[in-house]
């Protein structure tokens, strides 16, 4: 336990599992951050973090987008059935134009809530302050599950993941 998967390849883990979901394109480096706090915290648990190596691919090619989107895929599955999907909603630290800023994340973190709704999956919701839709995803959330914890900062997000591991 205590450790930190990084993509592409898909491995086996026991126990719980901690996936860090939130943008990585345009954003800061937050999840390197994030897995830090989380294992100063507790190392009961596995993180599954998206955001590849610098350098991890040369190209990002069709065969590269399916590695990273299938164990992706895999390890958020892992963490709604035991442990805990993490969002971390960073500000946009820079623009690229041929993409809306966390438009992946966007379309996860509302699959989530509704598997949240149908299937319990656990879930916390951070928000940088100056992350665009902050306030309609604080609404939306507040009205549909108000026991999914809400909160500002990188560290009450990993606290509050904490807390929602399975023992």
């Amino acid at each position: 336990m205590g450790k930190v998967l990084l993509p592409s390849v898909i491995v086996e883990v026991e126990g719980p599992v901690v996936f860090l979901a939130g943008p990585i394109q345009g954003a800061p480096d937050w999840h390197e951050e994030a897995a830090r706090i989380l294992l100063e915290l507790d190392s009961a648990f596995t993180i599954a973090s998206p955001r590849a190596l610098p350098n991890e691919y040369e190209t990002f090619d069709e065969a590269h987008y399916r590695a990273q989107v299938d164990w992706e895929t895999h390890y958020l599955r892992r963490a709604a059935r035991e442990g805990v999907i993490m969002f971390w909603l960073a500000k946009e630290k820079t623009h690229i134009h041929e993409r809306a800023y966390a438009q992946t994340s966007r379309f996860e973190i509302g699959e989530w809530k509704e598997r949240h709704m149908r299937d319990g999956a656990k879930l916390v919701v951070g928000i940088e302050d100056g992350f665009s839709g902050a306030r309609y995803v604080r609404h939306r959330f507040g009205q549909d599950c108000p026991e999914v914890p809400v909160v500002s900062s990188l560290r009450e997000a990993c606290e509050a993941a904490v807390r929602l591991v399975p023992s």
